[in-house]
């Protein structure tokens, strides 16, 4: 059975005044947007120097909206992205046409490494909430590659360890225990982004209840149904769509429980 068809973003550059996709793109018109840059100590270019990443107008800043396509498995590889930003999946399609989500990737982290290596994209990376990433065309990545070689090593074994987390943690044990993992995960997550310490009641942003089933093996029914009864019991609090407190002491009971 062929891939299902994932809507994508059509870019559009900033100088072009009729734009009719919620996502964009820009172009960086020097280095000095990767000095300020939020997550520049994780990014890949983190131990380059301003002489040594020079100017860059290839190198584009690009905007998501949440269910975008930034790129499809089978796709030709021209670029790899540094998430800034949000939330990507990485899914892949099994025979019967339904889709599994294999890793989560987050501020700091690149999707796409496999293209400096490969042709084509292993996955197809879908936004789950609004995302901000950078654009790195492969051509840069092959000229700086001596200098990235420390800093492509380090994603590749974050990647490997990355995926290892979501085989271990998401994809075994009981639904209450897999819900309960993915909550603690987010909440980690947020508190590293924000670079803030993580209290007794971590905060995270969550997403579709499909993608949810999609991650943790179950079906969308039950991801509802355990998220619903987190809520009933006080363990998890939502502030908004998709945005919630959490119990973390009582998460870690469920994670852990026999």
């Amino acid at each position: 059975m062929p891939e299902p068809r994932v809507p994508g973003p059509t870019f559009v550059a900033t100088t072009i005044p009729t734009m009719r996709t919620k996502q964009s793109q820009s172009s960086c018109p020097d280095s000095t947007a990767c000095d300020a840059c939020s997550v520049r100590e994780l990014a890949l270019f983190a131990d380059l120097t301003r002489a040594e990443l020079g100017s860059n107008p290839s190198i584009q800043d690009l905007r998501l909206s949440p269910g975008a396509c930034l790129y499809r498995a089978g796709d030709t590889g021209a670029a790899i992205y540094t998430v800034r930003e949000g939330l990507l999946k990485l899914e892949q399609y099994l025979p019967d046409g339904t889709s599994r989500i294999v890793s989560l990737l987050g501020p700091g982290q690149v999707a796409g490494l496999e293209v400096t290596v490969a042709a084509v994209y292993e996955h197809a990376a879908v936004a789950l909430q609004p995302t901000w990433v950078c654009r790195l065309p492969t051509e840069i990545v092959a000229r700086l590659s001596g200098k990235l070689h420390r800093q492509l090593m380090k994603k590749w074994h974050e990647a490997v360890l990355q995926a290892h987390d979501c085989t271990r943690e998401l994809a075994t044990g009981s639904a209450r225990q897999r819900v309960a993992r993915l909550f603690l995960m987010l909440a980690s997550r947020d508190a590293a982004s924000s670079n803030t310490a993580q209290s007794a009641h971590g905060r995270c942003r969550l997403f579709g209840r499909e993608d949810i089933g999609a991650l943790l093996g179950v079906t969308t029914e039950t991801a509802s149904r355990v998220v619903a009864q987190f809520r009933r019991m006080g363990t998890v609090q939502e502030l908004g769509p998709n945005s919630f407190t959490c119990d973390l002491e009582a998460l870690e009971q469920i994670a852990t429980e026999v």
